[in-house]
């Protein structure tokens, strides 16, 4: 894996988004060429439009990013992956047509993005045809060692065996005889030298997975394989890298701690992030107002009461603030003031309310919260009041996501779309903790457009 501002890239993704970025730039010259031909236009050197064939592969590589090209499904399945490019790629040329208008010197016309969006297509299928199932095969994966042999071993089996994992567990070694329900683990005393062990089987990591570590950790073991250039983990950080989560089940204070992040609240990067909160929010109220105040006469229309509704949600450092959304749900949708997990399917919700649940168009009100400061356009978001008192009771570290500005959209929102139960709170708290961990502008951006597969291809909203 590498590391890209706090983010971890496969190395199985980067190689694939590097060759897709100059099949893109061919499909754009191909494109370009085949047009001049057709109109008799003398061909000029390539030098001369750079700009327009790095826009055209700038705009599109975003546009696969943000409907999920590079996810572990699109990776394993070539049907899938078509069906994504297809929809990225016109999403793009989209995109680049309205910038023609704007500023024709950045891109090419119309007819020239056509062709380059056939080539584009085909290009990039037929890399994914002849690259086939390698980039999920055991040359991309990282050969890992675990030490331990109890449950925590096991979850990093079972970790491994699913669809887009990124690493083999090419050895288990049994540090004691306790808890062991790892069959083909080796005893630690069979082994002479456990570096050696690890070199020999050409493991590039080793996974520290003790279910118990007072007095027990292999301090000279750990040292000497550290000096021969396997890096070494323990699952906590293990899991969290792999899984994009803080897994609530292996960490512990001393690991809050003392390890990397939680960095959000630096000058430089929280004046970054509210500078564009202010700049996105205002562009987006004045394009998107048409749209609200159409969305709320149809509320109006569709079901009584007022198309706007206020709700009291927990901020940054737990304080209290009242978000304004577009009314989803009928008027008598909870009794009393008492506050209830939505379903799936919830009758509660009206006609128009499915629609503008599924398109996020209920959240568009909300740009307001963010200009003045009570939320972030990426952030955990902010819980009711009862639901807080009742999460921090029964979930821990539930108030450290507090530590950072709630926000429309987030990590937990683009990997766990559900949240209905306390289940559903859990795991979503370990996307929230993950976040504001690794916060970076980076993980910001690619939050945003991540958001666009949500809303593109939903799996349900509530």
């Amino acid at each position: 894996m590498i590391r890209l501002f706090k983010h971890y890239v496969p190395n199985a993704v980067l190689l694939l988004g590097l060759l897709d970025i100059v099949l893109l730039v061919v499909a754009a010259e191909l494109g370009w060429i085949v047009r001049a031909q057709q109109i008799g236009m003398l061909t000029q050197p390539v030098y001369t439009r750079l700009p327009q064939l790095a826009s055209f592969a700038a705009s599109l590589e975003l546009a696969m990013i943000a409907v999920g090209v590079y996810g572990p499904d699109a990776l394993q399945s070539l049907r899938y992956a078509t069906a994504r490019l297809i929809v990225a790629v016109s999403l793009g040329v989209i995109f680049l047509s309205v910038i023609f208008f704007l500023v024709p010197a950045l891109t090419f016309w119309r007819s020239n993005l056509l062709f380059a969006m056939g080539f584009a297509i085909v290009l990039l299928i037929l890399l994914r045809i002849l690259l086939g199932s390698t980039l999920g095969s055991q040359a991309f994966k990282r050969r890992v060692v675990v030490l331990g042999a109890g449950p925590r071993a096991a979850r990093l089996k079972a970790l491994s065996k699913t669809p887009g994992s990124g690493f083999v567990i090419v050895g288990y070694v049994a540090m004691t005889d306790a808890n062991r329900v790892i069959p083909e683990a080796i005893a630690r005393d069979a082994i002479y030298n456990l570096a050696d062990h690890v070199v020999l089987l050409n493991a590039s990591e080793v996974v520290l997975a003790l279910e118990e570590r007072r007095n027990a950790l292999p301090l000279k073991d750990l040292l000497r394989i550290k000096t021969t250039g396997v890096h070494v983990n323990d699952t906590s950080t293990f899991l969290e890298r792999e899984t994009g989560r803080v897994d609530l089940d292996s960490v512990n204070p001393s690991w809050l701690i003392f390890s990397d992040g939680f960095s959000s609240g630096r000058m430089l990067s929280g004046v970054f992030k509210r500078m564009f909160d202010i700049a996105a929010s205002l562009v987006l109220l004045a394009l998107t107002l048409p749209l609200i105040l159409l969305t709320a006469l149809l509320i109006r229309i569709d079901s009584k009461g007022p198309a706007f509704y206020r709700q009291r949600r927990v901020g940054l450092y737990g304080e209290g603030f009242d978000i304004i959304k577009l009314r989803s749900m009928r008027v008598d949708a909870e009794v009393a003031g008492t506050a209830v997990w939505a379903e799936k399917d919830d009758p509660r919700i009206t006609r128009i309310g499915r629609v503008i649940r599924k398109l996020r168009i209920d959240e568009l009100p909300q740009c307001w919260s963010v200009l003045k400061g009570e939320m972030s356009f990426v952030g955990p978001r902010p819980e009711r009041p009862q639901f807080v008192d009742d999460l921090e009771q029964k979930l821990p570290y539930y108030a450290e996501r507090h530590m950072v500005k709630p926000g429309i959209t987030g990590w937990a929102q683009i990997n766990y779309p559900y949240g209905a139960s306390i289940e559903d709170a859990r795991q979503k708290l370990e996307y929230d903790l993950f976040y504001a961990k690794n916060y970076s502008p980076f993980l910001d951006l690619l939050i945003l457009l991540q958001t666009l597969r949500v809303v593109l291809f939903p799996d349900g909203a509530r």
